[in-house]
């Protein structure tokens, strides 16, 4: 049952569906249901009806990896709705597999974003690449976390999932979501996935790029107009010149129609692939409750984080670092490229790999408690904090984000880093209460940055703050049993 209207217009006075248990005496029973209600409200005032917005005003559509963290949190207050929100993104995928980094509404005016649906003219330039007819999407892609997140929504009600059909549905799609990467992607003949634009790792505006970009010639600035500019302060943004970069990789990427031969640029990026190794994990598990063997991808997983970890992971810094396959003495001749000395978040995710080396899990953690990245908050930055282009408020050079402090939570929590863990969900869940569910925030000060009211920060502190509490006896089915985590590679 979807319970997500009456939580929002009804005060609290009785147990619902999918509540938590009742918080610690230290907490408060107030002070839990009223995050549980301000997070529900976020998500039911930027839900669709058969989707979720990340932003009303600054992101007015469907957005590939926010609605895999949004059904995460979803799955708490509907497994329903969790469901339809990652079915309804799938419907859009592309016959070649790729699952696109936007799904547009076509209610919203054009002018409400850019790039909108006339620049991306998917139907047309993808059309060799199977673009959908009845649907405008973009061409390129977003980190592949929605085998994961399908995954953690049908533990949340395994029985609707099974009368629903829900795995059986997701799965053929989520499987061709991952051969496209894996085959389309595999730009440098290592075995990992290559981004081909720095919007589809997520991070968009990463100094990790900065390198990269410079080859590129910026579209001029009169031929687009930015739409992000009349909802977000200019000095938390990207700049025009890197904007003007991005729009023209995008349009030389849809005017050789979205085929994924060699590309100005290409990286390969640690978060990318760490995030496709753990859905590889997930797409096991999803095969074997469809009655499956998932032997095959849990040995898929394994030889891809043995690529992760020798083609990214940089000892002398103890971090993995992004790929430029475009850069370095041999310029990308044999797909070699070169690492890009810069430590950020992005190099950080992998922790949450439970394959990883004993010994590099424990760099990582030094990583993340050391001078780079401990800011005293809790909060972790996107960017090294002793970077020359560390700052705090500009779009990922340096803010910490919900996303990548849930995804670090789950790996510290997975290499038995429970102190660290516990720690870190209690900064992500009272920063986001505090910063109205803000976009993401300064790192030192927890001060809010970009929208507020944004989806996945209220989906993912509702996540993380349902698995803060102590388990009951009665405990439903939507917490995710530490054996699931602990056991999710394996078969």
């Amino acid at each position: 049952m979807d319970r997500t209207a009456q939580l929002t217009t009804h005060a609290l006075d009785r147990g619902i569906a999918y509540d938590p248990p009742p918080a610690r005496a230290a907490t408060g029973a107030g002070a839990r249901r009223s995050l549980h209600v301000r997070a529900a409200q976020v998500l039911d005032g930027n839900w669709t009806g058969s989707s979720t917005v990340p932003s009303r005003n600054l992101y007015p559509h469907q957005w590939s990896w926010d609605s895999a963290f949004i059904a995460i949190g979803l799955r708490h207050l509907s497994p329903l709705r969790a469901q339809t929100e990652l079915e309804t993104l799938l419907a859009a995928q592309w016959g070649d597999g790729r699952i696109p980094h936007i799904v547009f509404n076509p209610s919203v005016p054009l002018d409400a974003y850019f790039p909108s649906p006339d620049f991306w003219r998917s139907s047309t330039a993808g059309r060799a690449a199977g673009a959908p007819r009845t649907v405008q999407t973009s061409g390129i892609v977003q980190p592949p976390v929605h085998a994961l997140a399908a995954w953690l929504v049908h533990l949340a009600d395994p029985g609707l999932s099974r009368a629903r059909g829900f795995l059986a549905g997701v799965y053929p799609r989520l499987a061709a979501w991952h051969r496209y990467l894996l085959h389309r992607r595999d730009l440098g003949g290592g075995g990992l996935a290559s981004v081909v634009h720095p919007w589809e790792q997520g991070m968009d505006n990463s100094p990790c790029w900065d390198a990269p970009l410079a080859r590129v010639v910026p579209a001029p600035a009169r031929s687009f107009r930015r739409a992000d500019l009349d909802h977000g302060a200019a000095e938390d943004r990207p700049t025009d010149l890197d904007y003007g970069r991005y729009v023209r990789l995008a349009a030389d990427y849809r005017d050789a129609g979205y085929t994924d031969r060699t590309r100005d640029f290409a990286v390969e990026d640690p978060a990318f692939n760490a995030l496709l190794i753990a859905s590889e994990h997930a797409l096991a598990r999803i095969a074997r409750e469809l009655g499956a063997p998932g032997t095959a991808r849990h040995a898929r997983a394994e030889r891809l984080t043995a690529a992760l970890v020798d083609r990214l992971w940089d000892p002398e810094r103890e971090i993995f670092l992004c790929r430029d396959l475009r850069g370095g003495t041999d310029g990308g001749a044999d797909g070699g490229g070169s690492l890009i000395p810069e430590r950020a978040v992005s190099g950080l995710v992998p922790l949450l790999l439970p394959g990883l080396p004993r010994e590099i899990t424990a760099a990582l953690v030094r990583t993340l408690d050391g001078p780079h990245f401990g800011t005293g908050s809790g909060l972790v930055p996107s960017y090294d904090l002793l970077g020359e282009a560390f700052d705090p408020h500009r779009y990922w050079r340096g803010p910490a984000w919900f996303n990548t402090g849930w995804l670090l939570e789950r790996g510290l929590r997975e290499h038995g880093e429970r102190e660290r863990a516990d720690a870190l969900a209690e900064a992500v869940v009272r920063t986001a209460d505090a910063s109205g569910f803000a976009e993401y925030v300064d790192p030192y000060t927890g001060e809010a940055c970009g929208a507020t009211g944004f989806s996945w920060t209220a989906a993912l502190a509702l996540d993380l703050h349902h698995r803060q509490q102590p388990a009951a006896p009665h405990a439903t089915a939507h917490e995710e049993p530490h054996t699931e985590r602990q056991n999710l590679h394996k078969s």
